[in-house]
């Protein structure tokens, strides 16, 4: 059964697949974002719980480029977003160590998901739909029983899943590391503490940690800690999986509580995600890539460019203006909606 009929499919509700989708929706397209997940933001993940929450994919965003620090100007003016900290130090050899250089790294106090649902104003959304495949035509057949039918379709998932949908041999060559993220919640008691610490975060060179963050100071009243710890992809690829992710978050928090936090093996509330496209191991250089069909199939991602939000947001806008060009090359112009 076809239920309903689109310009342009994009399947991923990451930052690269709501900016792509955004673009195109500015310039008039009729476009609809489909995601197996209940929310938007892929990464960009905020989890709730305990009547508080914690961003256990993506922690921070620091831009580089102009486009992406335009960005985070205009989610700072709508008070989406703020500088967390200008300092993300360092935990070697078990030693606490502050950074060289300074460089504003920003958050959301109500989690970093909210960007995402940020630039997702506007867009026809179909959340908890996992396409299951794709028929020439397009026919996109989800999970659901609905059918989904456009003209052009942009997959902006990690690339190991983009090659479920489509069998290319480009996409079999992008390799990706995971990691395991612990989130725990502490008593409310504990709070002054953390905020007396002279740190925020801690990027670990560690045999089984890459980060440690106090995810509560990112809140504006935060009334109890908030602990986000994240595994190296060794200790990921060993424990991936593992049945028992209590056990390996429980294991995450008890090395994290060598940097002098005894308490962090001793949480109220632990919760553990796996991820299993964490990070591109090696991007491909370019933006996109552009299938050899008879309608437009494209592709893009954090894998396309770069492996960082901000490279998400350059693929999405890389892909947006391909694939107008290729269609009615209307004009996309060089503002977004929310600088208007």
């Amino acid at each position: 059964m076809l239920d309903s009929q689109f310009e342009i499919a994009i399947v991923g509700a990451g930052m690269s697949g709501l900016t792509c989708a955004q673009m195109l929706h500015q310039a008039g397209y009729k476009v609809v974002v489909l995601d197996k997940s209940r929310g938007l933001g892929g990464r960009m993940a905020t989890r709730r719980l305990h009547g508080t929450h914690a961003d256990h994919g993506v922690c921070y965003l620091k831009p580089k480029s102009d486009e992406f620090q335009n960005l985070l100007d205009q989610l700072v003016d709508r008070q989406v977003s703020r500088v967390w900290t200008d300092r993300i130090h360092e935990w070697v050899d078990g030693e606490i160590r502050a950074p060289e250089s300074q460089a504003a790294c920003y958050v959301s106090p109500t989690g970093i998901s909210a960007i995402a649902k940020f630039l997702s104003a506007g867009l026809t959304l179909k959340l908890n739909h996992r396409v299951t495949e794709i028929k020439p035509g397009w026919q996109l057949h989800c999970e659901s029983g609905e059918t989904i039918s456009a003209q052009v379709v942009v997959i902006a998932i990690p690339a190991p899943q983009a090659a479920q949908l489509y069998e290319w041999d480009k996409l079999n060559q992008v390799e990706y590391s995971p990691c395991i993220s612990a989130i725990a919640v502490y008593p409310a008691e504990r709070q002054s503490e953390v905020e007396q610490l002279p740190w925020k975060a801690l990027i670990c060179a560690d045999s089984e940690l890459g980060w440690i963050g106090l995810d509560s100071t990112k809140q504006l009243h935060p009334v109890q800690p908030t602990v986000v710890v994240q595994s190296n992809a060794a200790f990921a690829t060993r424990h991936l999986e593992d049945m028992d992710l209590q056990q390996v978050g429980e294991r995450l928090l008890e090395r994290a509580s060598e940097v002098g936090l005894p308490w962090l093996t001793s949480p109220e509330v632990l919760q553990v995600h796996r991820w299993r496209y964490a990070f591109p191991i090696q991007p491909l250089p370019e933006p996109f890539l552009v299938a050899d069909t008879v309608q437009p199939l494209m592709f893009t991602g954090d894998w396309c460019g770069g492996n960082r939000v901000e490279n998400a947001f350059q693929a999405g806008m890389a892909t947006a203006r391909e694939l107008n060009r290729r269609l009615e090359n209307r004009s996309l112009g060089e503002r977004f909606w929310w600088q208007i």
